[in-house]
């Protein structure tokens, strides 16, 4: 940016440290409260990285929100909003919507077809083994690296551009700080810390909404909104809209966005462990309606952020008060900060800080227990050590990895990384549009392998290989046929260059993938996967234990056994019977089949509305609209906003009332009765015949 910061660097270490070390202190306080006043302990690996899958859909709904909002939710699209006007808004929304409500479909397959796995990974081996894990174990840390870096990016150039802050510091200081608190609280700590940013996040949207559109001395209308994006564009009219306006939904650069929008992001949440994380802690009879309801939440976000901020951006180019924009701050996701400066000062630009750093912080969370996961039972229980028990796996001391050893190495890679990008002109946009290049060959193969009982192993494996290669060389030979033979980080970056990469990628993965299936189909019952950690086997382990035991002191033993069995209590429980009947009555397959079915009619025909039945026609109709258009355009997406908000903020509370009861309730005995409050187990008991 030409201007100087708006905020002090003071400000940003403020926020990055402050801030990081708030939430430390917030999950350490809600670790305590949910080891003395619950049944859930995370001193158990069970509970660090899936909550005991007794997680409630509200919950679940709010932290797929969280998890979704990367910086390049707020940040990109209000970059392609000032690029491509108001159809960049829908196009990311839409485009980066429709994957979470697909996926609720792979959710009730997982509970299906694998009830007990920790990680896709496990499914993916127990199905088609080594080779085949081997190979997806490379898409499925690619994909963390790259969503990973892409958050360091966003947060760092913004946090840079507002405050000044140095940006070697940003980019180790954000995820150092997110590490923090994701290694003392785990899995339910960190969806609870989700809960909170979703909440000051739909706050601060609502915040810059009501500014733009009624109170602002800028713009405060929809009317002075419609006058300055027409005066935009009679000035520097878009290339590829109609009429080379802000205010149509005929933009063929938009369109391509759209494409690219939609391959990159089915392959960020399809092989990214953190969307696979919310499944296995939600409760089975009720993922399929948390990915639906975290979905259709989650599109409000960036598309009324967008349509506010992003058009701001475009509307007051000009402005005393607004920064000049290049085309790298553009593609830096700068416009959105920009926007927040001139409207409202320091405080907008306070305000957009506090919420990117949220953003940032809630999705590099989720990837930290992703990354944990995977590492935890895809490379040292698979690997390293098969018959590492659950306290082995927590407290790994000596092997090369544990779950908070692993987060912690790996929020200093995320820093090194970020750095790297920075240094040699990776922006956040460029990796945004590239991702689907390197990681979409291996979509088709992912969902077949956990959905199709045909899919053929080794045409799933050349699938996802022959389109990563594919999409590469797209990619490239695009690049090079379209400017010359150039090829640097600013020719790789065009719309062209990065839709062949993308198309190439998934297709060839996809179409391989299929059709080897079809033509050497295998018969798997998925016996296999539904065998994955369960709980038959845990009781082998126990037994093993016992045996181990048995020369040791019956005292030694007793407190041992007493000691484990406090570090691995999950929930609590009336009785064994009860426990097992309400795992059967969760696992119904019937049930579990019907869910499927309601997530596959559901999740289609909402994504051939928000893809086909509602862009399409308004494309190819070339309307410019008007006032009342835009007015209508931006009400819809307050409303969707509002429904959101209560959907993943109010809803939470609701169904979590019970829970907040008995926390209440154990706080006020140890206020009042010191020492009373503790949970405490309750005993098994017989039931008569």
């Amino acid at each position: 940016m030409s201007s100087s910061p708006v905020l002090p660097q003071g400000a940003g270490y403020g926020v990055v440290v402050g801030i990081g070390l708030f939430f430390s202190v917030f999950m350490l306080a809600l670790t305590a409260i949910q080891s003395r006043y619950t049944g859930f302990s995370p001193k158990n690996s069970e509970e660090f990285n899936s909550a005991s899958r007794s997680v409630k859909p509200g919950l679940i709904a709010s932290g797929i929100v969280s998890a979704w909002t990367w910086a390049a939710t707020l940040l990109q699209s209000s970059a392609v909003a000032y690029e491509y006007g108001i159809s960049g808004p829908w196009w990311y929304g839409a485009g980066a919507t429709v994957q979470i409500l697909l996926f609720a479909q792979l959710a009730a397959k997982l509970k299906l077809n694998a009830p007990h796995a920790h990680t896709w990974l496990e499914i993916v081996y127990a199905r088609w083994g080594k080779t085949a894990h081997l190979v997806f174990m490379f898409f499925g840390l690619a994909t963390n690296v790259i969503v990973s870096s892409m958050l360091i990016l966003g947060g760092s150039a913004t946090v840079s551009s507002l405050t000044g802050m140095n940006t070697l510091a940003a980019c180790f200081l954000i995820p150092v700080g997110v590490a923090i608190y994701v290694v003392v609280g785990g899995m339910r700590a960190t969806l609870l810390c989700d809960y909170t940013h979703t909440s000051v996040l739909f706050a601060i949207i609502f915040v810059f909404v009501f500014t733009v559109y009624a109170t602002s001395a800028k713009i405060g209308s929809f009317a002075a909104m419609h006058a300055l994006l027409a005066r935009a564009a009679e000035a520097a009219p878009v290339a590829g809209n109609a009429h080379g306006s802000y205010l149509t939904m005929r933009s063929k650069n938009g369109l391509i966005f759209g494409v690219i929008n939609v391959i990159g992001n089915f392959a960020t949440v399809f092989q990214d462990q953190a969307y696979w994380q919310r499944a296995i802690a939600s409760r089975p009879a009720t993922c399929v309606k948390a990915y639906l309801l975290g979905g259709l939440a989650w599109f409000a976000i960036p598309f009324m952020f967008a349509t506010t901020l992003g058009l701001s951006a475009v509307a007051l180019r000009g402005d005393p008060d607004m920064m000049t924009l290049t085309a790298a701050d553009v593609s830096a996701g700068l416009p959105a900060s920009a926007a927040a400066a001139a409207l409202l000062g320091k405080s907008g630009a306070a305000a957009l800080l506090i919420v990117l750093f949220l953003a940032v912080t809630s999705a590099t969370s989720a990837e930290l227990i992703a990354v944990s996961a995977l590492l935890t039972y895809d490379v040292y229980k698979r690997y390293v050590n098969p018959q590492a028990t659950e306290t082995q796996i927590l407290r790994v001391s000596h092997a090369m990895v544990s779950p908070r050893r692993s987060v912690c190495v790996f929020a200093i890679v995320m820093g090194i990384l970020g750095l790297i990008f920075y240094y040699i002109g990776i922006s956040m946009g460029w990796l945004y549009d590239f991702m689907g290049v390197v990681l979409g060959a291996a979509v088709v193969p992912i969902a077949c392998c956990i959905t199709w009982r045909k899919a053929n192993r080794r045409g799933c494996i050349a699938g996802a290989l022959a389109g990563f290669c594919a999409g590469v060389v797209a990619w490239l030979v695009s690049t090079a046929t379209l400017n010359g033979g150039l090829i640097n980080a600013t020719t790789t970056f065009g719309n062209y260059e990065m839709l062949a990469g993308n198309l190439a990628s998934i297709g060839t993965g996809g179409v391989i993938a299929v059709a080897a299936s079809l033509v050497w189909p295998e018969d798997f019952d998925f016996a296999a996967t539904r065998a994955i950690n369960a709980p038959a086997a845990q009781s082998l382990a126990d037994a093993a234990k016992e045996k181990e035991g048995a020369g040791r002191t019956s005292d030694e033993y007793a407190d041992e056994k007493k000691r484990g069995a406090s570090e691995e209590s999950t929930e609590p429980v009336n009785s064994t019977e009860a426990a097992v009947e309400e795992e059967e009555r969760e696992l119904d397959p019937g049930a579990l089949r019907s869910a499927f079915r309601l997530a596959a009619w559901s999740s289609v025909a909402l994504t051939l509305v928000m893809l086909i039945i509602v862009p399409l026609p308004l494309f190819f109709a070339q309307t410019v609209y008007g006032v009342g258009g835009l007015a209508a355009w931006v009400v819809v997406g307050m409303v969707w906003t509002f429904c959101s908000a209560i959907s993943v903020v109010l809803y939470p509370l609701y169904e979590s009332r019970a829970a907040l009861a008995l926390i209440s309730k154990g706080i006020l005995k140890d206020i009042f009765m010191r020492g009373s409050g503790k949970f405490v187990h309750q005993a098994p008991t017989t039931h008569d015949a």
